[in-house]
């Protein structure tokens, strides 16, 4: 008997320079991005006022950053991690071009590293992803490392190759719109700008969301990321973690949400410079999160808004007030805190004191 149905690459199928175009480009609407703060709680004022959207210069209210992230992503599950044992990372995340409701959205991406893991039933898979518009303009790219199922036990490791990738995006690395206005920033209920947030400072984020299984199922549906981790009960059932495992994206948009209170006057995310989801999330669990600032930047030419380098750190089933530090000490290593899920390196484009 033949099948039509495609099962997906397994990790001795990736090959080193093998670039996959990713099918079905996606058309973005207004109605998912009324889903998506539906989901979410998002209220960053670009993506909720058009208004304000047109005043500071965009030609219409542009999409969240992290929704076009997200749906750009889902685009690669089918052949990178639809297999997946869990995402692992990113890095070198750079938001290029805003992304408009009508804008289609095509990725392709590129296998930059592979490495088998020990146990020879998985390995390692680091891609380099871009996302262009209808246009063929660049609007986002990306990098991350996804550990990957082996269909075929006895299929040769790879030869070893792990990426070099820079620990941040730099400052005049960023792309900022050469047509964003600044001044023309509509205070929220907060006054607080670039000027007044210092390095090292931690802002514990009061509001906690319990996200309930049919939230994450339906946001990760949303994406189009169709891993069966996030979606097959009795697959998942059987595995070491016992249920189905909440998409690692979806919690940074949660984050983010709830990172909104001390972060209100954030235009824009810049950039991620690195992540890593530390421990798995699921369905019923309540998410906190803290967030601190790591750098702060002058923008070259620009008096108007600076960027922030911060660090957002996502804590499950227990308050952000509660926990000190990200680390605990186990059989003499440092290794993350059992609750804390996310750890997020990123930057922000926020407003000056005129």
């Amino acid at each position: 008997m033949t099948s039509k149905i495609s099962s997906g690459n397994f990790f001795e199928d990736f090959r080193l320079g093998q670039v996959l175009q990713h099918a079905t480009p996606r058309t973005i609407t207004d109605g998912e991005r009324a889903l998506y703060i539906a989901l979410t709680g998002a209220r960053q004022p670009l993506h909720c006022a058009r208004p304000l959207a047109l005043a500071l210069g965009y030609r219409d209210m542009p999409i969240d950053d992290l929704l076009a992230f997200h749906i750009a992503f889902g685009k690669t599950v089918p052949d990178i991690s639809v297999n997946a044992v869990a995402n692992l990372g990113y890095a070198d995340v750079r938001f290029v071009e805003s992304v408009y409701a009508g804008d289609t959205l095509s990725t392709s991406s590129t296998v930059i590293g592979l490495k088998q893991n020990s146990n020879g039933k998985s390995g390692v898979v680091y891609v380099r992803s871009s996302t262009t518009n209808q246009h063929g303009q660049e609007v986002l790219s990306w990098v991350r490392w996804v550990m990957v199922h082996k269909h075929r036990l006895d299929a040769p490791a790879p030869e070893t190759v792990i990426p070099q990738l820079p620990a941040v995006v730099a400052a005049d690395k960023l792309v900022v719109p050469s047509f964003l206005d600044a001044k023309q920033w509509a205070m929220t209920d907060s006054q607080n700008l670039w000027d007044d947030y210092a390095v090292g400072e931690r802002i514990n984020h009061p509001a906690g969301m319990t996200v309930d299984k049919s939230d994450h199922t339906l946001a990760t549906k949303l994406y189009q990321n169709n891993a069966r981790l996030h979606f097959d009960k009795h697959m998942m059932d059987d595995s070491s973690f016992g249920q189905r495992l909440m998409y690692g994206g979806h919690v940074i948009s949660v984050c983010r949400a709830l990172s909104y209170e001390g972060l209100e006057n954030v235009i824009a995310i810049a950039a991620i410079n690195a992540g890593t989801h530390c421990n798995p999330s699921f369905g019923s669990d309540t998410f906190y999160t803290w967030t601190e600032v790591l750098d702060k930047w002058e923008i070259r030419g620009r008096s108007d808004l600076g960027a922030l380098r911060l660090r957002m750190v996502g804590v499950k089933n227990m308050t952000a007030d509660k926990l000190p530090q990200t680390h605990v000490e186990q059989d003499g290593k440092q290794v993350y805190h059992p609750n804390v899920v996310l750890d997020l390196d990123y930057t922000v484009l926020i407003p000056r004191k005129i």
